[in-house]
């Protein structure tokens, strides 16, 4: 599978546009294309590439350049991770073992869903983020990856989403992600009031 490495991580039914310009990403993109084929998206850090990422369907061709370059719009389908890397092509490709979720044995009720919900509106107005931008999906309660879809709408920690990435219980992830809103939205107002009590103090920069 054609890899392309990200500073970014991609969740499996989450949008991602992306901007193709480089030689090699334009080859690989648009064999893509005409095979109808996924490409897998790989955390890139500091000149090293996560083994787990998300295959990516290539949904729309926005625009395309005279030069080759492209304006696409992906989504996430399945998760994988790679067992062999091969470097014969000018991009990265590799060799994907796909993995979906274990099944629960005590599913989270609505109420711990609710919270999660809860959460993510607050973190949503608190950040000066639109709830349902034009042509975005909305959360769903009753998604059965509700944790990727509200963490692919916030502004993270990369290395906290591809924990996320690799885990295999919702259950699990979903409880990690209302933590982790919860705990953001606490650091959140205290920095709001800091600056505002640092505004009315005349010392405010």
């Amino acid at each position: 599978m054609p890899l392309f490495p990200l500073n970014v991580v991609l969740f499996p039914q989450t949008d991602l546009p992306l901007h193709i310009f480089e030689e090699r990403y334009k080859q690989m993109i648009k064999e893509c294309v005409e095979a109808r084929r996924e490409f897998g998206v790989i955390l890139a850090q500091d000149n090293s590439v996560q083994s787990m990422g998300c295959a990516a369907a290539i949904t729309s061709v926005v625009k395309r350049y005279d030069d080759g370059r492209m304006d696409i719009i992906t989504r996430g389908t399945r998760r994988f991770e790679i067992l062999m890397l091969d470097r014969e092509m000018p991009y990265l490709r590799g060799e994907p073992q796909f993995f979906n979720d274990e099944p629960s044995a005590t599913p989270l009720d609505d109420s711990s869903r609710m919270k999660a919900m809860q959460l993510f509106a607050e973190l949503q107005e608190l950040l000066g983020i639109e709830q349902n931008p034009a042509g975005g999906d909305k959360p769903e309660l009753g998604h059965p990856q509700l944790s990727y879809q509200l963490m692919s709408r916030l502004p993270g920690d990369l290395e906290f989403k591809q924990s996320l990435l690799q885990l295999r219980s919702e259950d699990e992830r979903l409880a990690r992600v209302t933590l982790f809103l919860d705990t953001l939205k606490t650091q959140l107002r205290r920095t709001i009031k800091a600056r505002a009590t640092a505004s009315g103090n005349g010392k405010g920069r």
